[in-house]
């Protein structure tokens, strides 16, 4: 029986022990020998395609010794659900040893992508075919699990190299998988979890902490300190049992995690998260939206389902937020006159499975990862990183902004691959990948990016 889950499952079962076959440590921190891993990854996206799945048959991991078999029941996997985040899907006890590379056979892909021909965009799908059905990835530099070290690994299925398009930019549906792995320190960029979200099982305020049940059926202990920020006034000891939560942090030896920030998405117990396709009406405040659902809790049925495009009632909608926003954006409001198509959002409300009805009561900006060419000679630079740039990516961003599109960065933008804001003024058309918040001007009403990361792809 194949099961579907996320990237992120992927990272899992390339860390010896696994939810589908192994044996995933359900209670981190209880005090179990050998060597520990955890895993988190990220994707490089493709404009508009917002699901890749394809089925993996099987995965090992290999060294001069030998393989280890990975996974023993085919699994589909959804690569592109996350996109430009980093979440954790579990914590591991695994032998020590040295890794150097992992092997995947792969089947079945299909895309689906925002059709921009129809308004509002609607959902479009293509079966895939596989040019090579078996992948072999090196890692950079060998995976070592130490004995009784804490080591992590990352993966990045790189989507906007896998996935094939004529000259018109168009999927073709011939899919080259392209996946790069490499080993990280839970300090390192690459380790940050940036994105975890599921329901607070309890609460202990005696211990600085809460039990959490994530999103892949595993669960997570996340602890808090006087650094660790909430949301709308919450602190640990308010904190609703059953509630929805996205935490932000870094892994721990024992397998916890310690959170930077903790978001209370909804105390209703749902929630759906996807991209934007329409905001009705374009300006003032908003009536309805239509959003594809990328993720949801609980598993909703009809046109709630995964997968579904739906429009939204949020005339109601009184509270808004945004996510662990940063220092040098707090100036800046969400609500329900700046809502713009390409955005991605948590509604957190009610559902009613005897109807089959969802009931918004509170919507929350995401940070969402963006692909495109950066426009030659666009690069503004105002004082240090502080400035902005202009990005054509072909996709839904581009499609509202009716052309290329403005990223903004400031002194809490972090550059990969380029010196600087400043470096980015001789970069000609270099392909870039940024992760941030896409917010509406308020003047043009057009989207623009607020940018936490940068990176200049090879």
């Amino acid at each position: 029986m194949k099961r579907t889950i996320t990237i992120m499952t992927l990272v899992a079962l390339t860390a010896i022990t696994i939810a589908c076959g192994g044996g995933i440590n359900n209670n981190p921190g209880s005090g179990n020998s050998g060597s520990q891993i955890f895993v988190t990854g990220e994707d490089a996206p493709l404009p508009s395609v917002v699901s890749f799945f394809i089925t993996l048959n099987t995965i090992t991991l290999n060294n001069s010794s030998g393989s280890v078999s990975v996974l023993s029941t085919p699994t589909t996997v959804d690569f592109g659900r996350l996109v430009g985040l980093r979440s954790l899907l579990g914590f591991n006890t695994v032998q020590p040893g040295s890794y150097t590379s992992a092997t995947f056979t792969m089947s079945n892909p299909v895309i689906k992508y925002v059709n921009l021909t129809t308004n509002p965009p609607s959902l479009g799908s293509v079966n895939g075919s596989l040019t090579n059905t078996t992948v072999t990835v090196s890692f950079p530099q060998p995976l070592v699990v130490n004995s009784n070290g804490l080591a992590g690994l990352h993966v990045d299925f790189d989507l906007r190299d896998s996935l094939q398009v004529d000259l018109n930019g168009q999927i073709t549906g011939a899919v080259n998988p392209v996946l790069f792995i490499q080993a990280v320190r839970a300090s390192d960029p690459e380790g940050e979890v940036t994105d975890f979200t599921g329901s607070v099982i309890s609460v202990n305020p005696s211990n600085n902490s809460f039990l959490m049940q994530g999103p892949w059926g595993f669960q997570e202990n996340i602890e808090v300190n006087s650094q660790t920020l909430f949301n709308h006034g919450y602190a640990l000891v308010s904190l609703p049992v059953s509630s929805i939560v996205s935490v932000m942090g870094e892994v721990q030896a024992d397998g916890s995690m310690m959170a930077s920030a903790v978001e209370v998405v909804t105390s209703d117990k749902a929630f759906i998260s996807g991209r934007l396709l329409q905001v009705n009406p374009s300006s003032g405040p908003a009536q309805s939206v239509t959003m594809y659902i990328g993720e949801e809790l609980p598993a909703m049925t009809g046109s709630f389902a995964l997968g579904q495009v739906v429009t939204l009632n949020v005339s109601q909608v009184t509270t808004y937020d945004v996510c662990f926003i940063n220092n040098w954006l707090a100036n800046w409001a969400f609500n329900s006159s700046s809502m713009v198509a390409g955005q991605r959002i948590f509604v957190g409300g009610t559902w009613d499975s005897s109807g089959s009805t969802f009931t918004p009561d509170f919507i929350s900006l995401r940070r969402q990862g963006v692909i495109g060419v950066l426009v030659a000679n666009s690069a503004v630079v105002n004082n240090g990183n502080q400035g902005s740039f202009q990005l054509q990516n072909n996709g839904l961003l581009e499609w509202v902004a009716q052309g290329a599109f403005t990223v903004n960065t400031g002194d809490g933008t972090s550059f990969v691959n380029v010196n600087g804001l400043s470096g980015l003024s001789g970069a000609g058309t270099a392909p870039i990948a940024v992760g941030g918040l896409v917010l509406k001007n308020s003047v043009s009403g057009q989207p623009e990016v607020y940018a936490h990361r940068v990176a200049v792809l090879p």
